[in-house]
């Protein structure tokens, strides 16, 4: 039998509970460490009091502890060089080096590649001043897309209704309303048609389908109100048939591991293309450089291969050597339990009760802004609890998700009631 391996997991939130969640099922899995962690990853992991932008402090625990694989969840830990200081020190690291990372890091540089290597994707503008942008978007019309050029944590990113809505959105860019992040903005046509996501493991040359999935970025039910990190997700995406994906990895998804090889700067790790599927075919809104989060919690559950030696053979180049992964064949949906307030302020602090209930009904509780308090498990962000279910179609896993919602008592929390809405209209019609 292959060799047992110590595992250090970077990150706090739902996306790496899941992750640590499936990583602690590998039989290559000896111990498992996590940092910063929060509630529900204690229970799978030990929690390292470690800071992971004291790159040092990561290396000196990675020596002391032995650890032979690290798994890096969060983008900012990857645009920031982790993953490349880590491979200075003898360390193998899940996750692209800082130069692979500016795929998520900046949008101008994502654009300019699909640009030089005919990746399909909206046409854009790149600017470093309001006027002229602003300008650009009085010639274009509206509606527009604005996107702060760089890390926003999901929010940096407008579709902009009116000439008007699109010149503010530049103004809060260029203001600081996004930091750094708004020094340079994107302007692009804006796409019609509907979203879905697909996840690639790559290892420099060679990519792997690794699922498909459908989220929800809107607060708000019917996909209403501002943008958030994600209020839920369902995957596999139903609207993502066998030859959409076929024509993705193509068209999309081969250029792009083609173009970055070709720039010197092999990307290694997860690439998660958001997708706008329109009347002429699938573009690229963005990518992401890590895994989806809600979108890792229903892509977990759902595969049955080795995630640690999936990942092993990504940072190692030898993606070539591992079988296929395997699926069930139920669909998973996750829902977000946020705190009252979120994307906007919120309190901590709140105590919430329920979550073995909901788990002993059959649900996947997820944990993303928690800590443990005196006994109990309290909020400790905005989006706070991630409550998964599997079924034979997207209405099952939602009737089984809701199940495990009702039985978590937090009346300082709420979520959305549709998540799945797009998906399930096509199952009753079929039904």
């Amino acid at each position: 039998m292959a060799e047992k391996l110590n595992i250090l997991l970077v990150g706090s939130g739902g996306r790496e509970h899941a992750l640590a969640w499936k990583l602690r099922q590998s039989p290559r899995c000896a111990t498992l460490y996590c940092a910063p962690g929060n509630a529900g990853i204690a229970q799978e992991a030990e929690i390292a009091a470690l800071d992971a932008d004291d790159h040092a402090a990561v290396i000196d625990f990675c020596r002391e502890k032995e650890i032979g694989l690290v798994v890096i969840g969060p983008e900012a830990p990857l645009v920031a060089g982790l993953a490349d200081d880590l491979a200075a020190a003898g360390f193998t690291a899940f996750g692209p080096s800082a130069a692979a990372a500016q795929l998520e890091g900046s949008k101008g540089f994502t654009k300019d590649l699909c640009a030089e290597f005919d990746i399909p994707t909206a046409a854009y503008q790149r600017f470093n001043n309001a006027p002229k942008a602003k300008r650009y978007v009085r010639e274009t019309g509206a509606p527009i897309v604005i996107k702060a050029d760089g890390l926003a944590a999901g929010k940096g990113v407008t579709v902009a209704e009116s000439v008007e809505a699109a010149c503010e959105a530049i103004d809060d860019c260029f203001e600081g309303a996004f930091g750094e992040a708004g020094a340079e903005v994107v302007v692009e046509e804006c796409l019609v048609g509907e979203e879905a996501s697909l996840f690639a493991l790559c290892d420099g040359q060679t990519a792997l389908l690794l699922g498909t999935a459908q989220d929800h970025k809107r607060v708000g039910e019917g996909d209403t109100g501002p943008n958030t990190g994600g209020m839920g997700a369902y995957s596999p995406a139903p609207i993502l048939t066998q030859e959409l994906i076929d024509e993705v990895m193509a068209e999309i998804i081969v250029p792009t591991l083609a173009g970055m090889h070709a720039r010197g700067m092999p990307f290694r790790g997860i690439l998660y293309a958001g997708l706008m599927l329109t009347e002429t075919g699938p573009k690229l809104i963005e990518y992401n450089v890590r895994f989806g989060d809600p979108e890792c919690q229903v892509l977990m559950p759902r595969l049955e291969a080795d995630l640690v030696e999936l990942m092993l053979a990504a940072a190692t180049g030898s993606l070539l050597e591992v079988d296929e992964p395997q699926w069930r064949e139920e669909t998973a949906l996750t829902v977000v339990m946020a705190a009252k307030g979120y994307p906007g302020s919120y309190e901590k602090g709140s105590v919430i009760g329920g979550i073995g209930k909901a788990e002993a009904g059959g649900a996947l509780v997820f944990h993303a802004g928690t800590k443990a308090e005196g006994g109990s498990v309290v909020a400790n962000g905005g989006r706070v609890l991630n409550v998964t279910a599997l079924g034979a179609n997207v209405t099952e896993a939602q009737a089984k998700a809701y199940a495990g919602i009702d039985a978590i008592h937090w009346p300082q929390g709420f979520c959305r009631r549709d998540i799945g809405w797009r998906a399930i209209a096509p199952e009753n019609q079929r039904a």
